[in-house]
């Protein structure tokens, strides 16, 4: 029962002995666990030490056991100062590697939308060669409104590419922002399947917000130095920068031009109405007729037709 707590089996054996055995000289300890003097005298010793047994006035001197309660307060109260001189040894080893092996300046976890969104400006603002994203909802910042951040970057000459969900652009005015951005130097392009939502500056930091399952908002977010995992997660935004659609803006203003611009994104017909201020009726019958008078199948073939033919982009 007390090993864990740094007392030997043997004695911890001789230690009930004398709990049921009050008052016993070494010799009749020895001899009531059926032991030799010479064991005995050192394994009383060793309890000593620890607090378990002390000694009585008298010659020869008899031996008492600490009561077990008692006893377990002491082991524990040395057990941990022990502890906590090897967490001191192990804090000041650590302090000697250098940062970039140091699990704590590796990664970081941020907790709460507000601080969330505060460490993507952060991470935005220390951008000074390429900031990349893979954008997907939810969102900690309001979606409603500009990126505060990304107008500066571009000014800086800093390169942003950014892929998008579909259901990115499906946020009321989402393509309009898109559009802007686009119009003032970002590079977008469209995937069906973004995994995960991911911001990258310079190879240097990256954050991957988190969504609560329950509220289904961004509630946390992993904050990447490690330049290991930096690295594969670069690999996977430039993996799927290869495969993705460019992001082609209408070519002018019209309901027309606009419809052909999110066709070719790959949004539903549910949020093209939401997007255009129509009836799900009228999106219906004008993808119809635009898809006729392109000679086009499908929906998807009509944007990409229209893209070849030069009405979106």
């Amino acid at each position: 029962m007390l090993e864990p707590l740094g007392v030997p089996p043997e004695a911890e054996s001789l230690y009930r002995v004398l709990l049921r055995n009050p008052r016993q000289t070494v010799a009749e300890l020895a001899a009531l666990a059926g032991r030799g003097p010479r064991a005995v005298r050192s394994t009383t010793a060793t309890l000593e030490s620890l607090g378990l047994v002390s000694r009585l006035p008298g010659r020869p001197a008899r031996l008492v056991a600490t009561p077990p309660d008692t006893a377990v307060d002491v082991l524990v109260a040395r057990r941990e100062t022990e502890v906590a001189a090897i967490r001191r040894a192990a804090a000041a080893l650590a302090s000697e590697l250098p940062a970039e092996h140091r699990p704590e300046d590796q990664l970081r976890i941020v907790v709460g939308r507000e601080a969330v969104a505060a460490q993507f400006l952060q991470l935005q603002q220390a951008a000074v060669g390429e900031v990349r994203v893979l954008d997907r909802p939810p969102y900690a910042q309001d979606p409603h409104q500009p990126n505060p951040a990304e107008d500066p970057l571009l000014d800086r000459g800093v390169r942003v590419r950014g892929i998008y969900a579909p259901e990115a652009l499906e946020v009321p005015g989402a393509l309009t922002l898109l559009r802007e951005a686009v119009a003032s130097g970002e590079e977008a392009r469209i995937y069906a399947d973004v995994p995960l939502k991911l911001a990258i500056a310079d190879r240097a930091t990256a954050i991957l917000p988190f969504t609560n399952q329950t509220s289904g908002m961004i509630d946390s977010a992993l904050v990447v130095y490690a330049p290991t995992l930096l690295d594969a997660l670069v690999k996977l935004f430039d993996l799927l920068w290869q495969v993705a659609e460019p992001f082609l803006p209408p070519a002018g203003d019209g309901p027309d031009d606009r419809l052909l611009s999110l066709l070719a994104a790959g949004l539903k017909d549910e949020a093209i109405a939401r997007q255009l201020g129509v009836s799900l009726r009228t999106v219906h019958r004008r993808t119809s007729e635009l898809s006729a008078a392109l000679g086009a199948r499908t929906r998807f073939q009509a944007g990409i037709l229209a893209q070849r033919r030069g009405l979106v982009g």
